[in-house]
């Protein structure tokens, strides 16, 4: 059972295109599957009763795909947040986004606005949705939120620590315990840098089409094997 030990895992969903492409379809059948893959996984999240996960749903640099890829994403999207997440908010999930508002289709703000505004109550669990995003891009968000602040006088200098720092950001969620990726690249790629200071790294060949509930059980199990020492020495254990 999930503790105070866990509570943020976060996933860049990587190899949808692949997925498809390998199968002989379009790219787009990998993201309808990377899609429904998305929505067992945060359901049985919530039932296990991890309390915040975040996902890499559509990054900053994605807009440098093709537009019918990109038009299809978006378009997907208004599907997942106005239909498809009907059984997660049963479920009593908050959903809440990072990322840049500026270049996103006013229809995709729109579906966005509304399943915040009906989730907004909800205290199971919290599915941040990381979309037009890119982990430097929020950092300097938060940067300009903090000066504001200053200028302001609600804060004063050295007010801050690298804690209280973190509700400057897009949203102020606990430090990431988890990351995991999909698809066999081993990188970070821009992903909530401020929030991974001390998470453990998983990395899976499987598609995240493929990767499964199970899978994610797995990989918590893992996890509770893990001394987290965050930068110190257990003496008890160095000495036996």
């Amino acid at each position: 059972m999930i503790d105070e030990k866990l509570k943020h895992v976060a996933i860049i969903m990587d190899g949808n295109g692949r997925w498809a492409e390998a199968r002989g379809k379009k790219r787009s059948a990998g993201h309808k599957a990377g899609s429904d893959a998305l929505e067992k996984i945060a359901l049985h999240a919530v039932d296990i009763g991890l309390k915040y996960l975040s996902v890499y749903a559509f990054s900053t640099d994605n807009f440098k795909r093709s537009e019918e890829e990109v038009n299809y994403l978006m378009n997907l999207f208004i599907e997942m947040f106005s239909k498809n997440y009907k059984r997660l908010l049963e479920k009593g999930v908050k959903v809440v986004f990072s990322g840049a508002r500026e270049g996103l289709r006013a229809d995709v703000l729109e579906a966005m606005d509304d399943i915040v505004e009906k989730s907004a109550k909800n205290t199971n669990a919290t599915l941040n949705v990381c979309l037009n995003y890119g982990g430097r891009e929020e950092i300097i968000r938060a940067a300009e939120r903090y000066h504001d602040d200053l200028v302001s006088g609600k804060v004063q200098k050295g007010d801050i620590d690298r804690d209280s720092f973190n509700r400057y950001l897009d949203n102020d969620l606990p430090p990431i315990d988890i990351l995991i990726r999909t698809g066999r690249e081993k990188r970070v790629s821009n992903f909530m840098l401020y929030q991974l200071y001390y998470a453990e790294m998983y990395f899976t060949d499987t598609l995240f089409p493929d990767f499964t509930p199970e899978m994610l059980d797995d990989i918590i199990a893992d996890f509770y094997g893990v001394e987290r020492r965050f930068g110190g020495i257990n003496y008890e254990k160095s000495a036996s």
